[in-house]
């Protein structure tokens, strides 16, 4: 029998891992008690930002210009074509790089492949996907590592720099910001439908085109004097990352759901049950440092807590910088960035609340 790589038959990418895409993450109850008695090592001052507020990367401070940005993101397949997979998860990555409001500059492969499962064929074009994207974004995949693995794992370290003054954490929004969002919500329940053979060409079509789209408007933003905080919102869903931004600033967060863009045909396919278990997992993890209006509707409650691949930015300004905010965003192509909230006083207690 021929067993080579171009003709045998391999099984679908997502048919090969226990979750895809950010819904992988591990909830975020369940990672604070792994971490909570996690030894502090002494910090140096030229690290900007660690792992206090739950940031989007690493920051070290390398002179009076310059500031070194490192992340790392990786996870098991959230499509079935090999391509697509490479290119969103290389996406997924570099966002961090943008959302501290830098420019990316170089990135290292981690690739972990059943390689008795897959043939070298689809293993390059996952690789082949993830350059693409670096391609896109001007830098080269440097290096990297890779392992035999029981699941499909693909993704990278992105480093990148950014002037000191103008790295934008996700702990400092102040009184009064509006909260813009800069992707529509609803990657997860596009995926969930996709695994379960429930979602057209249209559907496919919008998810990738929103996986694959980078971050691009984050140094632009981080220039803006009335830009204050910054972070992406990915798989702890928009509540999650809401959340994360208000414990940050030890301020309450308000998002005005009727404002939320959605991506299309999103909440007709979660109601027909097409959410994703990480959905369940993130709310319980948060869910009960959340305020809803009585009568939310549940799964109004699963969108907010849907796991976003490679989702898009939120940003946290002045209302006098809200135009220009919203302005960078169009010239970058993001058509659906909206206003979506505000942040409350000083001295009411931190926390999400949705009206």
């Amino acid at each position: 029998m021929n067993t080579t790589s171009e003709t045998r038959t391999e099984p679908r990418l997502t048919s090969l891992s226990h979750g895809g895409g950010c819904g992988c993450k591990i909830a975020p109850g369940v990672l604070t008690e792994i971490l909570k008695d996690t030894a502090r090592l002494p910090l140096p001052p030229e690290l900007l930002v660690g792992i206090e507020t739950s940031d989007d990367a690493a920051v070290y401070k390398l002179n009076d210009e310059q500031a070194l940005i490192a992340t790392t993101d990786f996870f098991m397949p959230i499509v079935d074509d090999p391509y697509d997979f490479g290119r969103i998860a290389a996406t997924n990555a570099i966002s961090d790089v943008y959302a501290m409001g830098g420019r990316p500059i170089m990135a290292l492969a981690l690739v972990g492949m059943p390689v008795n499962v897959l043939s070298t064929a689809t293993i390059g074009r996952i690789l082949a996907g993830g350059e693409s994207i670096c391609r896109e974004a001007g830098i080269p995949i440097a290096g990297g590592h890779t392992i035999d693995s029981v699941e499909p794992i693909y993704g990278l370290v992105a480093l990148g720099l950014v002037h000191p003054a103008r790295v934008k954490r996700n702990a400092d929004a102040q009184p009064g910001d509006v909260l813009v969002l800069g992707k529509p919500l609803g990657v997860g329940v596009l995926s969930a439908a996709l695994k379960k053979g429930a979602l057209d060409a249209a559907g496919y079509a919008q998810m990738i085109a929103t996986t694959t789209k980078l971050n691009t408007p984050g140094p632009e933003l981080a220039a803006l004097d009335g830009v204050h905080a910054l972070t992406d919102v990915t798989g702890f869903g928009l509540a999650g990352h809401s959340l994360e931004l208000a414990r940050g600033a030890r301020l309450p967060v308000m998002v005005e759901w009727a404002r939320v863009p959605l991506l299309p045909g999103v909440r007709e396919l979660a109601a027909q049950g097409m959410v994703t278990g990480a959905s369940g997992r993130n709310w319980a993890g948060y869910g009960a440092d959340v305020s809803l209006p009585d009568r939310f509707d549940p799964l109004d409650q699963s969108l907010l807590s849907d796991p976003q691949t490679s989702g898009g930015l939120l940003v946290s300004c002045s209302p006098q910088a809200v135009n220009e905010v919203l302005a960078i965003f169009r010239k970058h192509g993001f058509d659906a960035a909206a206003a979506i909230g505000e942040v409350g006083p000083r001295g009411a207690p931190s926390g999400l609340s949705v009206r």
